[in-house]
């Protein structure tokens, strides 16, 4: 009987990054993914007649080049230049199995038009998002966003960081809600309102990390690996491999062993593994989670880039929730050829939100009608679930669903939040010794 220090289940990004992490840290682990490919419910598809066959949809047209030359992500995301899962990727050195091109522009549909987002003192004097008086004041609010230091006093402005809601520095600051709501969803990236009524200091971080992302490549503060989110997962389990660790793939998971309230071991195809502790995807382990809503994405393909996006080989748009009266945001992200992710000419963008309705296609019907014409769509429906305990009883760590952003901000938020009741310490990043390869 084979015993190891954790035994994971799936390929998703999560689960990958986590096995890796623990590889690092010297523990023996074990990964089985009952699927034959990497990445669970977020895998990229490839050749297109797969994604095609996927949805039960007729044959690609020729138009539409060869198959083998997409790389379709169900669940697409960025990731900020500056944030917790680039610092990962360093730390870990997987970047060396991956390249990076930072992804061509930000926007915020308001209005009814497209708009980059501001961020700079130059996006600020040119944005036509806000007046002449708006843009002084909102030019003073980044001032002390890029100048704030939550451990220096004299950067506060007289406001206790953990105390003032972020209503109250906005109302500081007089802005507009016009501003208030880009600030807060294109720069803060909060998919609801509810960070209104929280310490400011939460915040004030998002926009410095948004703004710190943007700096370090220029066009938008986002990046995207060439080939797709499909690399990731599989750059994490190379990263265990060298650690001596294995993957399994299109391995049946028959039962999971607990004794006293604590998971032992895993059944697997007649063979028993021993672990101190396990983790997986919501999908292995239903009786230990719950729903909390639905997310609704729509893959469209296009052989033209989006309107009035400068002509972007790859973008993000969000339609902030109160532009539409809904109570969550909706976004586009849209990723080309230029990431060697589609055939020449060609691009894919994928709109994806919270579902409020019966009617979730005609919820994200302002937004597709942004990427008209489409060649052919795919529509996705997904539960959101959420595990309904911390796992530290059982030892049983459980991945949350990935949400509808356009951006991995929730998702490392979930890897952190594991990785420190797995381990019972927080993630330390030592000094990197180089930078995301990324091709501008």
């Amino acid at each position: 009987m084979s015993e190891f220090d954790v035994i994971v289940l799936g390929t998703g990004l999560k689960e990958c990054v986590l096995s890796g992490l623990l590889s690092v840290s010297g523990k023996k682990v074990l990964h089985i993914d009952s699927n034959s490919y990497y990445g669970g419910e977020s895998a990229s598809i490839s050749p297109l007649e797969e994604l095609y066959k996927k949805f039960q949809v007729p044959a690609p047209a020729k138009s539409l080049g060869c198959g083998k030359e997409w790389n379709v992500d169900l669940i697409p995301k960025f990731l900020l230049a500056s944030g917790q899962l680039v610092k990962i990727l360093v730390y870990t050195e997987v970047t060396r199995y991956l390249d990076f091109k930072v992804v061509e522009g930000s926007f915020v549909y308001k209005g009814g038009k497209i708009h980059k987002v501001p961020c700079t003192e130059t996006d600020t004097q040119t944005s036509d998002l806000m007046g002449m008086f708006d843009k002084r004041r909102f030019r003073k609010f980044l001032s002390f966003i890029l100048n704030f230091d939550a451990n220096d006093p004299r950067t506060h402005h007289d406001m206790d960081p953990h105390g003032t809601t972020m209503r109250e520095v906005f109302r500081h600051f007089d802005l507009g809600a016009d501003v208030i709501e880009v600030t807060g969803h294109a720069l803060a990236l909060h998919s609801d309102d509810d960070y209104l009524e929280q310490p400011c200091v939460s915040t004030i971080n998002r926009i410095k990390l948004y703004s710190e992302s943007l700096s370090r490549y220029g066009l938008s503060p986002f990046l995207y690996p060439v080939f797709g989110l499909g690399e990731l997962p599989q750059g994490f389990v190379r990263l265990s491999a060298v650690y001596g660790n294995r993957c399994v793939l299109n391995r049946r998971v028959d039962d999971i062993i607990m004794e006293g309230g604590r998971v032992t071991a895993v059944k697997s195809e007649g063979e028993v593994f021993r672990c101190k502790q396990l983790i997986c995807d919501p999908s292995y382990m239903p009786e230990r989670v719950k729903k909390v809503g639905r997310v609704i994405r729509v893959i469209c393909l296009l052989n033209h880039p989006i309107k009035n996006t400068h002509d972007a080989t790859s973008c993000q748009i969000i339609i902030p929730q109160n532009h539409l009266n809904r109570k969550s945001d909706i976004y586009i992200c849209m990723m080309s050829y230029s990431h060697n992710v589609a055939s020449e000419g060609k691009y894919i963008a994928v709109v994806s939100t919270r579902m409020e309705s019966s009617n979730p296609e005609k919820e994200v019907q302002p937004a597709l009608s942004l990427l008209e014409p489409i060649i052919q769509k795919f529509v996705s429906i997904s539960n959101v679930m959420v595990p309904i305990d911390d796992g530290r009883r059982s030892q049983i760590f459980i991945s949350r669903s990935y949400d509808p952003a356009t951006h991995f901000q929730t998702e490392t938020d979930d890897i952190m939040d594991l990785y420190r009741r797995i381990t019972g310490s927080e993630l330390i990043f030592r000094e990197p010794k180089e930078d995301v390869d990324s091709d501008e």
